[in-house]
């Protein structure tokens, strides 16, 4: 199950959503783009918390990836936001827009949020 992460707002709610579907068994990453990028950089989901009765986001994405859950990066996002791998999380994979189509038209199923 891919999905798009593009706010802040609504990361609590897409981080639970994903480690709900892990806890199913299913498969899923969260592709960050957009200004989600930003989530790519380690220590910035720290500060986000949208209250109950969802945890804070740190916590969430650190239940998803021990659960198998993979987070994947959109390059082109990336730099448009003037970031870079270097500063990204390593444990996060970085694509590309083909990249982005396969996983979209190979899924069985996807959740976007804008």
């Amino acid at each position: 199950m891919p999905a798009v992460a593009d706010s802040y707002q609504t990361n609590g709610e897409v981080l639970q959503d994903f480690l709900n579907a892990r806890l199913k068994g299913h498969s899923a990453c969260l592709i960050l783009m957009a200004e989600g990028v930003a989530l790519g950089v380690p220590g910035t989901a720290d500060g986000i918390n949208i209250g109950q009765p969802f945890e804070p986001a740190a916590d969430l994405l650190s239940k998803y990836l021990a659960e198998g859950g993979r987070v994947a990066i959109c390059k082109s996002c990336m730099l448009h936001n003037g970031l870079s791998a270097e500063q990204m999380d390593a444990r996060f994979e970085i694509i590309t827009a083909p990249d982005v189509v396969d996983m979209l038209m190979g899924a069985v199923g996807s959740l976007q949020v804008a």
